[in-house]
């Protein structure tokens, strides 16, 4: 039974089907993005999508759209479809499709009178090329196949036009043309599986437009390239392969690339399974380096979003030596950047060298070196050496041993969004969740000197983690509310109901009474607990925005003032679970039937950026974040845990 699966009613409602949109990757940097019905509604989507090195790295769309069209009896049926001015859409192609279904692929169907035809889409792992399959199901008559490539050429963040500068020439190359639209981009290759006639009609389609850009406030008519078009016969049962890549290939073996790219993907037949898929599209192979993406389609890659994705992503992936180097590599980092001198990067991300000491934690059972205190014994010292010897205006461990830190304009934790070169969310001072993570990493280094059976060298770590949760207690504890502050800087304690508290009940190693940690699970599960995740502001604060809309400077006021968390609801499941045991099962079981209901919308089979605070909450912001994917692989596997108790 396919696990995913829309039938027409579905598709030919665009209210419905533009809303929804399809990832892959080829774990090298690049994508292939649009939505299920093949309507780009961003500017970030495009069949073939590359981080270009020569013109700095960034992303690049290089094949916008492949319009196919169908012949017979000398009628052309065009299944594309493109939005222009005043909501029209032309081709109106959405109107053949009968059926779309993921089992391993998308994988879409037209109907078009007694012609039936089906597509297929792949990216090469770790190569510039997309892998595009037709295949011809049902036919009664003679039967025309036309391909039609729409280009950009062009950076992700920007919009093309119609110019002078373009190069519209092609060259020929076996069995299809390439095509070089500017200096310092590579050609595109557009290759056909069998012998196929091009037919030059140069020609530009102006005013092609992505409404999401337009609901964001950016700018949403562009103007894409047509060099003409590919046709060719095809029969009852036949399968075309066309190929778009920044290198020529052989044309006899797109077939059978096409096949052996396929078989290498997870069978997306389960929930388990889809956030398996999705995990992998995250991995970012650079040579022997490897990194993971932050997020699709703006993001790249984040320390702080690695280190809290990792332990999700590795529990069910069989290639664990991929995440151990990921592990090294944050390692290395922290070593090189976090401790230098200049602390540039500590700075404003206080928290991502404490972080560090919680993913090796909760990876050591499935991904981090059998010898952790061997291996990160030297870094793990260093960096809790180097916040007790901060010392500087902006940053320094007080007498009671928590650590404060304040910088005007820079935002020093993970709600870091700034409008007018100020924070939105100015949390300075002592922050809540900064010194739980503290505490944890003080008490888990003092945990692996004593299993290295080398007590003397975590002595003085255990009794600053003693001294760090006296005043751990005193400072945050609000009796009134019977919960945690947020932030406290001098006299000010900030009362607003977050969910950085539920961090710091969460942990492994907390400075939180089993009486006071079910305190704040009560009220983060009153307050701010949603079917999608953890709002990051209380309904009943008069900050809290309840919908993320509007151009950049009101959604980043909207970010962290209500907007809801998928991965923040791994820690309420973590810290639930602790204190309930298995009584909380059924409680966290439904939370996981609302993220399978989510899979199905926004970006097919992953986890959205975030969530409007209020109901319905709809997803908003990035398509597929790497740390809300891992976190809910992070709650399947606490249920797994307790089940087994």
């Amino acid at each position: 039974m396919t696990y995913y699966q829309l039938g027409k009613d579905r598709l030919v409602n665009l209210e419905y089907s533009l809303h929804r949109e399809i990832l892959r990757t080829n774990r090298a940097g690049s994508y292939c993005s649009t939505t299920i019905i093949g309507c780009n509604t961003r500017k970030y989507h495009g069949l073939l999508v590359c981080p270009l090195e020569q013109l700095g790295g960034d992303h690049f769309v290089l094949l916008s759209s492949l319009d196919i069209s169908v012949e017979q009896h000398g009628q052309v049926f065009n299944l594309g479809i493109h939005k222009y001015q005043g909501s029209h859409y032309e081709p109106k192609g959405h109107k053949y499709l009968s059926n779309f279904e993921i089992d391993d692929i998308p994988k879409r169907y037209y109907r078009v009178g007694g012609v039936i035809l089906s597509t297929e889409m792949v990216l090469v792992e770790k190569e510039e090329q997309l892998l595009f399959k037709v295949t011809l199901e049902e036919a009664h008559s003679p039967t025309r196949i036309k391909f039609k490539p729409f280009l950009a050429f062009r950076n992700v963040n920007e919009l093309t036009y119609q110019n002078m500068n373009a190069n519209t020439r092609y060259q020929e190359v076996e069995n299809g043309i390439s095509v070089k639209m500017y200096e310092g981009f590579p050609s595109l290759y557009l290759q056909s599986s069998k012998p196929i006639e091009f037919i030059p009609v140069p020609d530009w389609y102006r005013g092609v437009e992505y409404f999401k850009e337009q609901h964001r406030g950016y700018p949403f008519k562009e103007d894409l390239f047509v060099p003409g078009y590919f046709e060719a016969d095809i029969k009852k049962g036949e399968s075309i392969v066309m190929s778009a890549g920044t290198s020529a290939f052989k044309a006899n073996g797109l077939k059978t690339k096409f096949t052996r790219e396929k078989k290498k993907r997870i069978p997306r037949d389960s929930m388990i399974n889809n956030l398996l898929n999705s995990g992998q599209q995250f991995l970012l192979s650079r040579g022997k380096d490897i990194r993971l993406m932050a997020g699709y389609h703006w993001y790249k890659e984040r320390h702080r979003d690695t280190l809290l994705a990792l332990p999700g992503l590795s529990y069910y992936q069989e290639d664990k030596e991929v995440y151990r180097s990921i592990l090294e590599y944050i390692a290395g980092e922290i070593e090189e950047k976090y401790l230098s001198k200049n602390e540039s990067l500590l700075s404003s991300d206080i928290d991502v060298p404490l972080w560090f000491f919680w993913a090796v934690r909760h990876c050591r059972t499935n991904c981090s070196p059998p010898q952790v205190w061997k291996k990160y014994r030297k870094v793990m010292q260093a960096v809790l050496d180097h916040y007790q010897k901060m010392d500087g205006a902006f940053m320094h461990m007080e007498a009671n041993g928590l650590l404060y830190a304040k910088k005007d304009g820079v935002p020093l934790t993970w709600m870091e969004a700034v409008v007018d070169g100020q924070p939105v969310t100015w949390r300075p001072g002592l922050t809540v969740e900064l010194n739980a993570l503290w505490y944890n990493a003080l008490s888990f280094f003092a945990f692996l000197s004593e299993e290295a059976k080398e007590p003397e060298v975590g002595a003085p770590y255990a009794q600053l983690a003693e001294k760090v949760k006296t005043a751990f207690i005193d400072v945050f504890w609000n009796a009134e509310d019977e919960c945690l502050y947020d932030f406290v800087d001098g006299a000010h304690k900030d009362s607003s109901i977050r969910p950085n508290q539920l961090i710091a009940a969460a942990l492994p190693y907390s400075p939180l009474s089993v009486e006071e940690r079910k305190s704040i699970v009560d009220v983060v599960k009153k307050e701010l607990l949603t079917p999608r995740g953890i709002r990051t502001l209380s309904p009943q604060d008069p900050k809290y925005k309840g919908v993320y809309e509007g151009n950049q400077k009101q959604r980043d006021l909207a970010l962290h003032q209500g907007t809801v968390y998928p991965w923040l609801a791994a820690f309420f499941a973590e810290a639930y679970l602790d204190i309930h045991k298995q009584g909380g099962l059924a409680f966290v079981k439904r939370m996981l039937e609302d993220f399978e209901e989510e899979m199905g919308d926004h970006c097919v089979g992953s986890i959205s950026e975030c969530f409007n605070g209020n109901p319905p909450h709809v997803a908003k912001g990035a398509i597929s974040m790497a740390w809300n994917v891992g976190g809910v692989l992070s709650i399947i596997n606490l249920i797994e845990k307790y089940s087994n108790l």
